[in-house]
């Protein structure tokens, strides 16, 4: 007996025993027996000038379907490529696993593809705060799925940065009180690393240091494991503001800190410091992220070529084969620091490929000679303050990617503020480097329904391949024709719009008589009618009832394709209805300047009942339930004093951002918003429902004046400019930050749990919009 158990220990630990069969099992119990795995390196060429490439292919053995790769990262994007286009099972962030079928569909013909671009990068540092600030390992196992089977070799790993910082400081004489007020809280890490604020949301307690660096620890194990290369954050010159006497610098408000320049004759003995604490905690790595003079004016007095040149040498003294990594972005890199540091010992993450490339393709941002002889990768930002909202630039980002005829272009990036969101244009983006030739996004488009939907190739009992899609041609005509429209609209963003991010919900912002942008950055411009949102809910509406009503034309639909539906029924309806809303608002506003009391009233009235639809609609998702986010940010606490200064922290970042000055005179506030259920009817309704009020009592009161205004009164000695600027309609004034500052400060519980059905809301708001 005792020796059967053992033999079964010993084939369950032969069945998980790399990381690709793990990874198969944390998809689904037992997949790994479904797939042969095969690590090939393939021989390499005496041709020096011969381009190396990265590779997977997708063959059959038997019942058994076998990826091949020459790491462990492509065979995870040959086992992505083959669930999405054989099986019909889309893994993304919401939902990373999946009922596998009982037979895996056959690969009936060996494919195989392959790509020079071999470094892929993931993340922004701000990802860090906006999407995954109280992250826990279970959620960060499921992230580091989610990178390799989308191609990711070279994360950003900044996870317990802050760590390194309190050990440094502790050693240059710094006490717990004057660290607690350098370091920033959890929600606003990423800008405190980045070196544009100091102890915003902090002082952070022992727990959180703990915390943080024994999930960066395991973060990196995993990936390693992988084969991935994590890019650790490396030393720039930050320092606490107090560190030298010069004039403080804002930044929207917040002062920031200090940087101790590279002549400073403490740096190198500070650098090293700080790359014995890194390593010590964290081990070394192949790269660093170093973003030196971040989002700041060019300065005559930095000898910008010496800056880099120390950087790179504090670096180097770590690993000496190491590569610094660098946005370039807004200013940076500046040109001086290129041309000053040799081929290869840089690479550049071009952020906003899709939008503003400064190499290639023409944009605003556009360099003459772009980053020389150095190499860079063409990323996807496509998010900014993790903003809830349908968005892409489908064309732009095939034409900037296929234009591209550099040698020094070796791979690609996501740099997204936020995660979590429009999982199609992170789709796409994945799969430009295993596609040499251009391609029609319609085409592709279609492809991705099909996979996401569980709209393909299935099996029979003897594992020969069947074509359901004849089962429910209707259904899957619907879906296609919505998600195509999407394509050609919202989705489409055109070159010469530079807007960051999606449209922003007119919900979201603080009301006005001129609302179009909720944040004071997002350069919104109109590229698509409000008409083709809702129609798109129409028609995504029709073809995915079926399948969330279990109907005859859905039995062939997966489990998963019905999670994904009932996801993106949510998202598509959410979109439609904030698009309406806009409409509605300017309704509700020519209504007042018309000084049509009975139509503002009904129109004001719609209005607010829209809002309560959508948080009603948001309400049946966990993933745009306000309680999701805030639950998170309790769970990291070990006391109620932790769980109040981490909820406080998650509250502020999506609302005003920072305190009254920063919120409003630094423009920071609703810079993250979301609409979430929860804050949609706690925040953002109080504040439409305030000013609708304020505007009907001004209208009321001009229909009844108060006697002391007739005749002489106070306005008797006005000047006839003034007389006239008071005869048109006056804004009205309100202390926003004092009506959201208390939300900021509360504790009432949100629940992330999901409250009623997706399906029927998302009718009755179509029955609204129509009016039916």
């Amino acid at each position: 007996m005792l020796l059967t158990v053992a033999i079964m220990q010993i084939a369950i630990i032969k069945a998980v025993a790399t990381p690709i069969d793990q990874l198969l099992e944390r998809i689904d119990k037992g997949a790994s027996q479904k797939f042969k795995i095969e690590l090939r390196q393939e021989k390499t060429t005496k041709n020096v000038d011969a381009v190396q490439k990265d590779f997977f292919e997708l063959d059959q053995q038997g019942q058994r379907v076998v990826v091949r790769g020459n790491s462990w990262v492509n065979i995870a994007v040959g086992i992505n490529w083959y669930l999405k286009y054989y099986a019909g099972i889309h893994l993304t962030w919401n939902h990373m696993t999946a009922q596998l079928p009982k037979i895996l569909p056959r690969v009936e013909k060996r494919e195989r593809h392959d790509t020079p671009l071999t470094l892929r990068y993931a993340y922004n540092y701000c990802t860090f705060s906006y999407s995954m600030a109280f992250w826990d390992w279970e959620r960060w196992q499921q992230e580091i799925d989610w990178l390799a089977l989308h191609g990711v070799n070279m994360p950003l790993a900044i996870v317990g940065e802050e760590c390194v910082w309190r050990e440094m400081l502790l050693k240059l004489g710094y006490d717990e009180e004057q660290i607690g007020k350098f370091i920033a809280g959890p929600a606003f890490l990423a800008w405190w690393e980045m070196n544009n604020l100091e102890g915003w949301g902090g002082p952070l307690p022992r727990s959180w240091y703990d915390r943080q660096a024994r999930l960066q620890r395991q973060i990196l194990k995993r990936m390693k494991e992988l084969g991935m290369h994590p890019v650790l954050p490396g030393y720039c010159g930050m320092m606490p503001s107090d560190y030298t006497n010069d004039k403080k610098v804002l930044w929207n408000g917040f002062t920031r800190p200090s940087n101790a320049p590279t002549t400073d004759p403490r740096f190198d003995d500070i650098s090293k410091l700080y790359y014995d604490e890194l390593t010590r905690l964290y081990g070394k790595a192949d790269y660093y992220s170093m973003d030196p003079f971040h989002e700041s004016s060019d300065d005559a007095s930095i000898d910008y070529a010496e800056a880099g040149r120390k950087l790179m040498t504090a670096m180097k003294r770590v690993n000496p084969q190491a590569t610094w990594v660098i946005q370039g972005w807004t200013e940076n890199p500046r040109p001086e620091m290129i041309d000053a540091l040799k081929p290869g010992d840089l690479l550049i993450l071009d952020l906003f490929s899709e939008c503003r490339p400064m190499y290639g393709a023409p944009s605003i941002w556009r360099r003459k000679d772009g980053y020389k002889q150095h190499q860079w990768l063409f990323c996807l930002l496509q998010n900014f303050g993790a903003n809830v909202g349908l968005h892409g630039r489908m064309d732009q980002l095939l034409d900037n990617f296929y234009s591209v005829d550099q040698p020094t272009m070796k791979g690609i990036g996501f740099t997204m503020e936020g995660t979590e969101n429009n999982p199609v244009m992170f789709e796409l983006m994945s799969e430009l480097p295993w596609r040499p030739q251009k391609f029609e996004k319609e085409q592709w488009v279609k492809g991705y329904v099909h996979a996401r939907y569980g709209l393909s190739t299935t099996t029979d009992e003897k594992g020969k391949n069947a074509d359901n899609t004849s089962q429910f041609s209707t259904l899957t005509s619907h879906l296609e024709d919505a998600w195509l429209l999407l394509a050609r609209t919202i989705y489409n963003c055109p070159a010469g719009n530079n807007q960051q991010g999606p449209h922003e919900s007119i919900f979201c912002g603080r009301p006005s008589q001129n609302n179009f942008q909720a944040s004071s950055w997002s350069k919104m411009k109109n590229y698509y009618t409000p008409a083709s949102t809702l129609e798109a809910a129409r028609l995504f509406l029709e073809g995915v009832t079926p399948i969330l009503t279990n109907s005859d034309d859905s039995k062939a639909i997966s489990p998963t394709g019905c999670e994904r539906a009932a996801f993106d029924l949510v998202d598509i309806t959410r979109q439609a209805l904030a698009d309406q809303a806009r409409v509605q608002y300017q309704h509700t506003i020519a209504d007042y300047k018309a000084f049509d009391i009975d139509a503002f009233r009904r129109d004001s009235q719609r209005f607010l009942e829209m809002l309560l639809l959508q948080d009603e609609l948001l309400g049946t998702c966990r993933e745009f339930r306000l309680g999701h986010w805030l639950e998170a940010a309790k769970r990291c606490g070990t006391t109620t004093d932790e769980q109040q200064l981490y909820e406080w922290n998650a509250r502020v970042q999506i609302t005003t951002w920072g305190n009254r000055y920063c919120a409003d005179t630094g423009g920071l506030r609703d810079y993250a918003h979301k609409e979430w259920q929860g804050l949609l009817k706690d925040f953002y309704y109080p504040r439409w429902k305030t000013y609708f009020d304020a505007l009907l009592a001004q209208m009321e009161a001009q229909l009844h004046p108060q006697p002391e205004l007739l005749g002489g009164g106070p306005n008797a000695n006005k000047t006839a400019a003034e007389l006239f600027a008071m005869a048109l309609p006056q804004e009205v004034t309100i202390d926003w930050y004092a009506m959201e500052e208390p939300w900021t400060k509360a504790h009432n519980i949100y629940s992330a749990e999901p409250e009623g059905n997706a399906l029927q809301v998302a009718q009755k708001i179509m029955k609204f919009l129509y009016g039916k």
